[in-house]
């Protein structure tokens, strides 16, 4: 039987098709718009997301046998507050989760609810990017869109409401609305009250793996699909990432490097990090998970490369790149703020220690350098836990890199197992759906099966050293210029 993947990120949707072994059959993207009507503000038009997906799922499936189709699921962008009327219309834009608009909301809920109430409801507290924020940010700012809320979502749960009807979301993506009650895998009605909603606004919660419905007739006529083509609630992106690369089960270890970043730890035990610098989180694979998130890496790069430096040959522009450890300029990648361990929007990108001595090749490996230092970070509140990290699996666009796959070997120490395909997300969401196909018994199972190692990146001790005096003066960066942050925002 064949399985369709859907990985709903910000720039594009990526979908992937998938047979039972685990063999990659097709891959298709389509991109929509992203906008930015003010400055630190981030939205998409959900009916893009939709519109785009039936049409790369049309592409997808155009020279197989459609019949053989049996399951759909996905990975999608977190956070993000989509918000229906009593007619399943869209009241607004969606809000994403790199939006940072919600500072005085933040500051409510943290400073007057309180923290240690916050990690008591829901195991975190909150950050910028959060759903529940953005619910009161509705509430305070556009009262009357708040009063036409009937259905709140995420946005893959917004794309599976369209294809099956059902109203359906999963623990590990509703894990980072600040509405779940983590540990019990529920919605917390503590936090629904606080954000003057109810409990019936928000979606019947599954396991990742777990059937929600199946395509609607209308639906599976037009595409071609049979008639009992089964949909799994699928999970936020990361989770859904950790499921492709083989990262469930207890104290594993993934690094994506996509338009964010994030470092991702599995555990069958839940626990929260008493600072609340990692997010604690319900994972795709029934247990949990621990989670740094940092707002701005690949596209921070690509920032760099494409709109500063201007060109799009980032081959050319890394193999510059010889002198590892040995960098005096030092990048702080906090272009849309940042998450993890800061938890401060008004953060912003900086370069510092250039001179007149400083080239191009400096400032390019700085700019990579300082996402895996950003990253290193939440590795070192992780360490604080007494969790032990030996390797990690790579996804994202970052894991094409040769340099980068290199330098997380060495600032952080540890082992990089390289995949033989990368699709993170995507195929993440194609084995939820072999699960919930009943294909493989559980998701450790399928991620046995399917996830494969082709070769393992090793720190080299010469570097490791180098790399852990810079990354020293890297964290002294950031708490130096915090005051100066608060005063430009």
């Amino acid at each position: 039987m064949l399985y369709i993947g859907i990985d709903l990120g910000t720039s594009a949707v990526k979908l992937l098709l998938m047979d039972g072994d685990g063999k990659i059959i097709n891959i298709v993207s389509k991109e929509y718009p992203l906008y930015f009507p003010k400055p630190g503000w981030s939205e998409q038009n959900p009916i893009d997301w939709y519109s785009q997906s039936i049409t790369g799922i049309k592409e997808l499936l155009a020279d197989v046998d459609k019949s053989q189709v049996a399951g759909i699921s996905f990975g999608g962008q977190m956070h993000g507050l989509v918000i229906l009327d009593e007619a399943d219309e869209v009241i607004r834009p969606a809000i994403l989760w790199n939006d940072g608009r919600t500072t005085v909301e933040c500051e409510y809920l943290n400073e007057e609810i309180g923290r240690d109430k916050l990690s008591g409801y829901t195991a975190n507290i909150a950050f910028a990017g959060f759903t529940a924020p953005k619910i009161l940010w509705v509430k305070n700012n556009e009262p009357e869109n708040f009063k036409r809320i009937r259905k709140i979502m995420l946005p893959k749960d917004y794309l599976a409401y369209r294809l099956t009807g059902v109203f359906s979301s999963d623990v590990s993506d509703a894990s980072g609305m600040l509405l779940l009650d983590v540990e019990n895998r529920k919605w917390s009605q503590e936090m629904c009250d606080i954000c003057g909603i109810t409990v019936e606004m928000l979606p019947k919660l599954y396991e990742s793996y777990e059937m929600t419905g199946c395509v609607s007739a209308a639906l599976a006529a037009e595409l071609g699909l049979g008639p009992d083509v089964k949909v799994a609630a699928g999970a936020g992106d990361n989770a859904a990432a950790a499921v492709g690369t083989g990262t469930v089960g207890d104290g594993m270890c993934n690094i994506s490097i996509g338009t964010s970043g994030t470092i991702f730890i599995s555990s069958r035990n839940f626990g929260v990090d008493k600072f609340n610098a990692l997010h604690a989180f319900a994972h795709a694979d029934g247990n949990y998970h621990l989670m740094g998130c940092m707002l701005s890496a690949a596209s921070a790069n690509k920032w760099w490369i494409e709109d500063i430096i201007g060109t799009t040959d980032y081959y050319t522009e890394e193999k510059e790149i010889n002198d590892l450890g040995d960098n005096r300029v030092f990048f702080l990648p906090y272009l849309m703020g940042e998450r993890s361990p800061h938890n401060n929007p008004d953060a912003r990108g900086v370069f510092i220690g250039m001179t007149m001595d400083t080239t191009k090749t400096d400032m390019n490996q700085a700019a990579l350098e300082g996402v895996i230092f950003g990253l290193r970070d939440s590795f070192e509140v992780a360490k604080s836990l007494g969790i032990n990290i030996e390797r990690t699996k790579v996804c994202g666009g970052g894991a094409k890199s040769a340099l980068w796959l290199k330098m997380i070997a060495n600032i952080m120490n540890i082992k990089v197992d390289v995949l033989e395909n990368e699709e993170g997300p995507a195929l993440g969401g194609a084995m939820l759906a072999a699960v919930a196909c009943g294909e493989y018994p559980d998701v450790v199972a399928a991620s046995a099966k399917i996830v494969k190692i082709k070769e393992t990146v090793n720190p080299d001790p010469e570097l490791v050293a180098k790399y852990k005096a810079r990354y020293q003066q890297f964290k002294s960066i950031y708490p130096a210029l915090k005051p100066v942050f608060d005063i430009l925002k």
